[in-house]
């Protein structure tokens, strides 16, 4: 990691395998690396997720048997990681949009308070 290197704040979730298999682990590994050298990705790796909040967006982890999807939030300083899952279904789960608002929210109260502290 090199000092303009972003942080990587993970809220939720690991990548490990399993679930992961190695390879997905590896493209996982390899997608956040570049978006902490702060590189844009773009569709098929990226899409945006503005029902989710501003600056968030889903990386796609192709696998074998399913395909895995990391939630994250582009800030100035970090990539902020709300959630992972497994996605079945075209749309992305309400629970797990509502879930990665809730998340935000509070890392945001959080970092807000700890500034105030300072």
């Amino acid at each position: 990691m090199t000092p303009t290197d972003k942080l990587l704040a993970w809220l939720h979730g690991e990548v490990k395998t399993p679930p992961f298999s190695a390879a997905a682990r590896l493209e996982a590994g390899l997608l956040l690396r570049q978006l902490q050298r702060r590189v844009k990705l773009g569709v098929p790796q990226s899409r945006p997720m503005p029902g989710i909040g501003p600056r968030c967006h889903e990386l796609r982890i192709p696998d074998a048997t399913q395909t895995s999807r990391i939630i994250y939030r582009l800030d100035p300083d970090a990539v902020v990681i709300a959630e992972m899952f497994s996605k079945k279904t075209p749309a992305t789960p309400g629970h797990v949009i509502a879930t990665c608002q809730q998340r935000l929210r509070h890392y945001d109260q959080a970092a807000r308070e700890a500034k105030e502290d300072r």
